[in-house]
């Protein structure tokens, strides 16, 4: 069954390979005998539903998680059972591709106008005014 990233974004059950590991934290004695904790394989570069656009960015935005070849690993022990820790997993690589899907705005840099630079002098002055008036003069 496809997970659904965003409208015209699904990922393949079969490009994801979710091992299972043993965890630390809760769990008490059963901790050291149950592997409870997901780690989740998924090979970026080499996925047919990633644009260049987002496989470029989702790798950047991956950092450590990324290896050299271009494979995100994610790891997930926050859960008791394996179930939800697998789809704790699937559930961060998706928001991490939606992080990367999404376009940063583009911001043109732009230069305060003769007012505005005008109002930052008159409080700058006004504000020296005040701290002039502080001082204690002594009249000879």
């Amino acid at each position: 069954m496809p997970i659904e990233i965003l409208p015209g974004l699904q990922l393949e059950d079969d490009e994801l390979k979710v091992t299972y590991i043993l965890a630390s934290g809760p769990g008490g004695q059963n901790v050291n005998k149950v592997a409870t904790a997901a780690q989740l394989r998924f090979d970026a570069v080499r996925s047919p539903a990633l644009s260049d656009r987002i496989r470029t960015r989702l790798i950047e935005l991956a950092g450590c998680r990324a290896t050299q070849n271009g494979e995100i690993i994610i790891t997930g022990r926050r859960f008791r059972t394996q179930q939800r820790n697998r789809e704790d997993v699937i559930e961060r690589l998706a928001e991490l591709i939606r992080k990367a899907a999404h376009r940063p705005t583009f911001r043109v840099a732009t230069r305060p106008g003769r007012a505005a630079r005008q109002r930052r002098l008159d409080g700058k002055s006004h504000r020296a005014g005040i701290k002039r008036n502080r001082k204690v003069r002594l009249d000879d």
